[in-house]
């Protein structure tokens, strides 16, 4: 692995409540231009462990570091401010503004400038460029002007993937993506998610098997907030724990 490559890196992230240990000692590194799954079952803990790499949430212990610097106490706006963008399982869009004015405000929190409290927001021409581009690389240029909350679900969690372009990040933290999609809002979504790889690094949490074993690179599966096997998807298929533990095979 090239040094150079990791964008995040998380070295034996803990997290306790009182005695519970919701995630025990978790180490990963997301690499440019690959897709890294979590997968486990309810309560494995990979929405702590998604939570603790954005900042949401302070390990017990452990580090994480973003592009090369130690991010550890570092709050979700500094991180999402230095390259680092997440989606979350439930949506979390402005349903009555448009498709674009959504990407345009997710651009702005990322570049505020209080001294220009004068001038229309929509002056902002660095603002308005990542908008743009933001809606084109989401395949949603069509619904731009349309009002966020008439988009179908699947539009929705790809406005939401728009949104976290918009401030630029190198590393995507995606939780459940996919959660809700019929068929053809999945591979619609896979497709966009084949088109970011190259450009970023993608952390992917998810339940559907079938797209986590075609799209990643590498698998890391908890269970009861450890990790019990990571590698490729075909170490993973082939991995004896992941059957007995998650697969439910013998």
């Amino acid at each position: 692995m090239n040094p150079t490559e990791v964008l995040l890196r998380a070295k034996e992230l803990t997290r306790r409540w009182g005695g519970l240990v919701a995630v025990d000692r978790v180490s990963l590194a997301l690499e440019r231009g690959t897709v890294h799954a979590v997968i486990g079952t309810n309560g494995a803990g990979k929405s702590t462990l998604i939570n603790m790499l954005s900042g949401e949430l302070a390990p017990s212990s452990g580090r994480v570091e973003l592009m090369g610097q130690d991010v550890t106490n570092w709050s979700q706006p500094q991180r999402a401010r230095a390259a680092l963008g997440r989606s979350y399982q439930r949506n979390t869009i402005y349903p009555s503004f448009t498709v674009f004015e959504n990407c345009r405000l997710a651009a702005q929190a990322c570049t505020p400038r209080p001294w220009a409290w004068w001038q229309d927001a929509r002056q902002c021409q660095a603002s308005m460029a990542r908008a743009q581009t933001s809606v084109e690389r989401a395949g949603l240029t069509e619904l731009c002007e349309l009002q966020a909350g008439m988009l179908s679900h699947g539009q929705k969690r790809q406005l939401e993937i728009a949104m976290c372009l918009a401030t630029h990040p190198q590393v995507l933290l995606l939780d459940e993506p996919l959660a809700g999609m019929g068929a053809e809002e999945t591979e619609r979504m896979l497709m966009l998610l084949e088109e970011l790889r190259g450009r970023h690094a993608i952390l992917l949490v998810e339940h559907d098997m079938d797209a986590v074993f075609r799209i990643s690179d590498c698998i890391t599966v908890m269970v009861n907030g450890g990790v019990i096997a990571s590698g490729t998807p075909d170490f993973v298929r082939n991995s004896d724990a992941v059957r007995q533990a998650y697969l439910g095979e013998p």
